[in-house]
């Protein structure tokens, strides 16, 4: 799935007008049936709505759908706000069909002043004022009709998204002055800030309406970011050769686990066993011998002269993936090792955990990265690399693309919907995953199955992207067995060979 533009989305809808062809307010009429049923599958008519309209075309939408929800015997009060007496065209035609409605009793346009209706907990508020065109953030009447509705107790349902909130880019937004939808009916596609952190808060449970606009400009507009289906991610899955054996499939090595942290080289171990890989071998110190030996029996153990921190680079000209960095310690002595390792390893590398906190302390080491580097921070550790985000979430991930172009790496965001950003700028959005995997450990689980991926042959940005969908896959398997509470991270590992036969057998 596409992710476009608020412009993109403009064009879209002309494209559509143009070459459907239909009239622009048919279209509407279209996309506002769709809205009508999907609030009328979620409230009956005996709940009393409360529309507010705004001037453009969002405000169009929400006209059409208080004339539809009055037709089906609800109760309906509206609300038009026309302060500079110019409404878009088809807004202006909805306005005309509300007035000529029968059935609806209690309408109000307003163009001074504005005495707000009592709103309780009975009451279900349609917010119809703001669409996807808004592009500053709100102020004067409109911000405190915002305030007022948000102090309400009454559900609230906006249209395509809630008033206030842009599609991109909100940083410099006033929060205040955003709609706190219950519900958001958003119309083809969800948009950028519907993916980010920061702007959960305001959208509720998100539903997208499909309103058939045109096939043909969606499949043939670039957008730079996207959503996977089940099916792209199904088809990058290779095939094992039923004469396979382990020397065919891949040898990984994982530098992992200091003294009193190497759980996270065993999560790591184990999930990288766990994903197809013919072999893997554990780089880690003298110390967390006999717990590796016992806890993970299938991993070649390698161990390091010191006998608790990484304390120098090993040859790793005869494996076909490293991951480095889980548990990894932040010694002087380590760090030195891991940028010689760095600097010495010629095949795939998965650079994780502490690995990404000694490059956050070194940053003149980021331009000594090899070439296709594959970075998976949380964005705590996305801030020490990058310098912190103080406008939030789009400033973070906007840092991430520039940085993955800027060194060619693949940088993994990770958060609820992981953002693989490419060397080429763009950002695939993973849909799986769940917030139970909140919890100490995930991170090295993914780390452990994109390095398998690369071991057994995977292009780093098919790695990436097949790794983030299986590890959230799991996750989600897992959370339906056990629930979100009580998942830990070797629920995700055991729940591996469940997501790989789900995704093989759809």
């Amino acid at each position: 799935m596409k992710i476009f533009t608020g412009a993109q989305i403009h064009e879209l809808d002309n494209y559509t007008i143009q070459h459907e062809p239909i009239k622009s307010i048919d279209l509407m009429e279209r996309a506002s049936k769709a809205l009508t049923g999907a609030i009328m599958q979620r409230w009956d008519n005996r709940t009393p709505v409360v529309v507010f309209a705004g001037p453009g075309n969002n405000g169009g939408d929400a006209l059409a759908v208080a004339r539809m929800l009055a037709e089906q015997g609800y109760s309906v009060k509206v609300y038009l706000f026309n302060i500079t007496g110019r409404l878009s065209d088809d807004c202006a035609i909805n306005r005309q069909r509300v007035r000529d409605s029968k059935r609806i009793k209690d309408f109000t346009e307003v163009t001074v002043q504005f005495d707000p209706p009592e709103l309780d907990s009975s009451m279900l508020v349609v917010d119809g004022l703001f669409g996807s065109g808004i592009n500053k953030p709100l102020a004067g009447g409109f911000a405190s009709l915002v305030k007022y509705i948000n102090q309400s107790p009454a559900k609230v349902v906006s249209i395509d998204m809630p008033s206030g909130l842009m599609t991109e880019d909100n940083s410099y937004n006033v929060r205040a002055n955003i709609i706190h939808a219950d519900v958001t009916l958003t119309l083809h596609g969800r948009k950028l800030s519907m993916f980010l952190a920061d702007c959960q808060e305001f959208l509720g449970e998100v539903q997208v309406l499909d309103i058939r606009l045109s096939q043909e400009y969606v499949d043939k507009t670039k957008a730079l970011y996207v959503v996977p289906e089940e099916n792209d991610i199904r088809k990058r899955l290779l095939p094992r050769d039923d004469f396979a054996h382990k020397g065919s499939m891949g040898n990984a090595l994982i530098i992992a686990g200091s003294y009193g942290m190497s759980g996270a080289a065993i999560l790591a171990t184990r999930a990288c066993l766990r994903s197809g890989v013919g072999k893997v071998t554990v780089h880690t110190p003298r110390k967390n011998y006999d717990i590796m030996q016992i806890s993970v029996p299938e991993a070649v153990m390698q161990m390091d002269h010191e006998e608790t921190y990484f304390s120098e680079s090993v040859d790793s000209d005869d494996f076909d993936a490293v991951g480095i960095g889980p548990g990894l310690g932040q010694q002087e002595n380590t760090a030195i090792a891991l940028i010689s390792q760095l600097r010495r390893v010629q095949c795939p590398v998965v650079v994780d955990a502490d690995a990404l906190n000694i490059l956050a302390n070194h940053r003149a080491w980021m331009q000594q990265l090899p070439k296709g580097v594959i970075m998976t921070p949380h964005p705590k550790e996305f801030d020490r690399l990058s310098g912190i985000a103080s406008n939030g979430s789009y400033e973070r991930l906007h840092r991430a693309q520039e940085l993955a172009q800027r060194i060619g790496a693949y940088i993994i965001l990770k958060g609820h919907y992981s953002a693989l950003c490419l060397p080429d700028g763009g950002v695939i959005f993973n849909p799986t995953g769940n917030s139970g995997m909140a919890t100490a450990g995930s991170g090295d689980v993914l780390t452990g199955i994109i390095t398998a991926l690369l071991a057994r042959g995977y292009h780093r940005s098919d790695a990436c992207l097949l790794g983030m969908y299986l590890h959230g896959l799991a996750g989600d398997i897992a959370a339906r067995e056990v629930g979100k509470e009580s998942l830990v991270a070797g629920d995700i590992i055991k729940y591996l060979p469940k997501a790989f036969l789900a995704l093989e057998k759809g």
